[in-house]
């Protein structure tokens, strides 16, 4: 079996272990940050961590729930996996099925591989780079996404956080020379994975991120250009591990 096999498995598995709470009544404890974080996080992340390191015993892994090692440490690693074990906690709180388990692998600075998971769907995205993405569906049928750049002279579809929605989004896309067609509300790192498959055009983002909600869905994004990769402005190993402002898609 190759990696990015056992990496789908391991995604599978832990998604498992987030739905063995989904039907029973999710409680919420708050993180530092007042982030929210349940049981199911936790589950997921002691399947990906524990199997990662059965994986790859040598690479070191950052967890959304393992804390962030001190950035000079950080600075020497060539490749590491970058990890959110359940992205999209509002989500599977309010159960609306919007929610990922997001695994990337990362080498010199950028996300080569990308899984997203999706376990209330059973639907999975792949991203992975010199092989382009794809999407692989409830009944285990894989198939290549691509994407591609919009037409600034026809209206766009973007792709809006279900649960961090920004007022000034659209006046913003038209300073940039967009005009928003349409909107799809979406949860998650799912919102990468619309804009890979075109579903969607863009995906902007004015409010923060951290590396591990976005490494795996850019991954997919990235690698879903039709001749070479996709742009993406995301930048990784930051010494905050904090992403500012971005827009997906448009270039």
């Amino acid at each position: 079996m190759n990696q990015i096999d056992e990496l789908i498995n391991i995604s599978i598995e832990a998604g498992k272990a987030i739905l063995g709470y989904y039907d029973e009544e999710i409680k919420v404890t708050r993180k530092e940050d007042d982030s929210p974080l349940t049981k199911a996080d936790l589950a997921s992340h002691n399947v990906i961590v524990n199997s990662l390191k059965e994986l790859t015993p040598d690479t070191p892994i950052i967890s959304e729930e393992s804390g962030i090692p001190a950035y000079e440490e950080r600075t020497k690693w060539r490749s590491y996996w970058l990890v959110d074990p359940l992205d999209g906690t509002k989500e599977f709180i309010k159960k609306n099925g919007e929610f990922t388990v997001n695994i990337a692998l990362m080498e010199e600075g950028e996300p080569v591989i990308g899984v997203v998971h999706i376990p209330a769907k059973k639907i999975t995205y792949i991203g992975q780079k010199s092989i382009g993405s794809h999407k692989i569906d409830q009944e285990g049928n894989k198939t290549r996404i691509l994407s591609s750049r919009p037409d600034k002279d026809q209206p766009v579809t973007i792709v809006s956080s279900r649960s961090h929605g920004a007022s000034d989004t659209e006046d913003r896309l038209e300073e940039m020379g967009f005009k928003v067609g349409e909107s799809v509300a979406a949860g998650s790192s799912l919102k990468f994975c619309l804009v890979a498959e075109g579903v969607a055009d863009i995906y902007p983002r004015f409010g923060p991120t951290m590396e591990w909600d976005t490494a795996a869905g850019d991954a997919v994004f990235r690698y879903s250009g039709k001749d070479e990769a996709r742009y993406s402005p995301i930048t990784y190993n930051k010494e905050s591990m904090k992403n500012g402002e971005f827009v997906i898609g448009h270039e």
